[in-house]
This record gives C-alpha cells, sequence and structure tokens, in this order.
C-alpha cells in the first residue's frame, strides 16, 4: 500500500511540474512575436519604451523557462543515477542561467514590478532568495555535501516554479473576489512565492525524518 501511495504521489507531482510547465511554454511562445500589446506587456506600458526595463523583461522570459525545464529532471533518483554526468551538467546549465542571467534580469523586473512598493519587496526578496538558494546549492555540491544540495535544490526550484504558482494564484484570486489590480498583484506577489518556499521547507523536513528513521543503531555483542 505505501508503494502505491508513493507512486501515486509521485506521479500527481509530475503532472503538476508537466502542465505547468507546458503552460509557461505557451506563454513564452506568445511573446516570440515582439509585440507590446501582448499578455503581461499589456499592463506595462509605461514602461514598454525604457531599453533596459524591456531588455530584462524579454531575457528573463526567455531564459527563466530553461531554468524551469532543467530543474524538472534533477530530483528523479533514477536519472541521477543513470545519468550522472548528464545530471550535473544540467545542474550548472540551471545555475548559470539563475546566478549569471535571471538575477539581475528579474532584479530589474522587481524595482519596475506592478502593485506598489509591496509588491517590489516581495520580488526583490524573491530575486535575492532565488540567487542565495542556488548558489549554495553549487557550493555544496562542490564540496560533495550532496545532502544539503539537495535541500538547497529544493528550495531554489520552489521559487523558479514561482512563475508557475504566481500565475495560478493569480487566476484563483481574480475569479474568486472583487479586487482592484493594484491590491490584487500584492497579495499575488507574495503569494507567488511565500507557499512554495514553506512547501519546500515541509518537504525537506519530512525527508530529514525518515532518513533518521532508517538509521540503523549498532547491536552490541
Amino acid at each position: 500500500m505505501k508503494i502505491v501511495a508513493f507512486i501515486a504521489r509521485n506521479l500527481f507531482v509530475y503532472l503538476v511540474l508537466c502542465v505547468g510547465t507546458f503552460l509557461m511554454l505557451r506563454l513564452t511562445a506568445s511573446y516570440l512575436a515582439f509585440r507590446d500589446d501582448v499578455e503581461f506587456l499589456r499592463f506595462k506600458q509605461d514602461y514598454i519604451h525604457n531599453p533596459v526595463w524591456k531588455a530584462a523583461f524579454y531575457v528573463h522570459v526567455f531564459t527563466a523557462i530553461i531554468a524551469l525545464l532543467a530543474g524538472f529532471t534533477q530530483f528523479s533518483p533514477d536519472f541521477l543515477k543513470r545519468y550522472k554526468k548528464l545530471h550535473r551538467l544540467i545542474g550548472r546549465l540551471y545555475a548559470w542561467d539563475i546566478l549569471v542571467i535571471n538575477f539581475p534580469a528579474a532584479m530589474i523586473m522587481a524595482v519596475y514590478a506592478n502593485g506598489l512598493l509591496p509588491s517590489k519587496i516581495a520580488f526583490v526578496i524573491l530575486d535575492c532568495l532565488w540567487f542565495w538558494f542556488t548558489y549554495k546549492a553549487v557550493i555544496a555540491a562542490r564540496q560533495k555535501r550532496f545532502t544539503e544540495h539537495k535541500q538547497y535544490m529544493i528550495r531554489s526550484y520552489a521559487l523558479t516554479f514561482s512563475a508557475i504558482t504566481l500565475r495560478m494564484w493569480k487566476l484563483i484570486l481574480s475569479n474568486s473576489f472583487t479586487i482592484d489590480p493594484v491590491t490584487l498583484y500584492m497579495i499575488d506577489a507574495w503569494l507567488g512565492f511565500v507557499p512554495n518556499l514553506l512547501l519546500a521547507e515541509w518537504i525537506i523536513r519530512r525527508s530529514s525524518r525518515k532518513r533518521s528513521h532508517t538509521v540503523t543503531v549498532p547491536t552490541q555483542r
């Protein structure tokens, strides 16, 4: 029964990841025409002629999906066991994409975020934590502290996945309540990543408890 529950739980998680990634790919594809009146850009007309903001936007849109796809493969024990070199290669791609490309681009986006100061603060915190957890995961891997590496990667990917949960919460809130756009964006900015981090910490603690229970105590002779 435990095996069935384990399989069902993992299938559900991967189904959510697949659906979320597919929706993000569709959204990313809508920006390939480089029009200024599609999707999110319709609400950023005040900044659409700012070359710094616009460059940061397109860099973030077209490269964040790489981190989402790369991280998607990294938590499978079978994949790690069979394809260690590929795991390391994809991990490096994930890390470079976040630390070098997306961190500065997302920080610019955060400064110009909708929803006044509360939203800006939320996205700055999100971006800084995204960088820090990814950096710590890289350092832990280099020092062969693989349990710690996995824990930081869980936290990092939880923030990567906020690209999806941000939009999910916006749909839920806008269809469930009558909220003005500014307030909606302020709430959504925090809901997009805080629950993800709480879930990540729960997964890490649960995994740690399981490991501690499997430690065998040597018998006395």
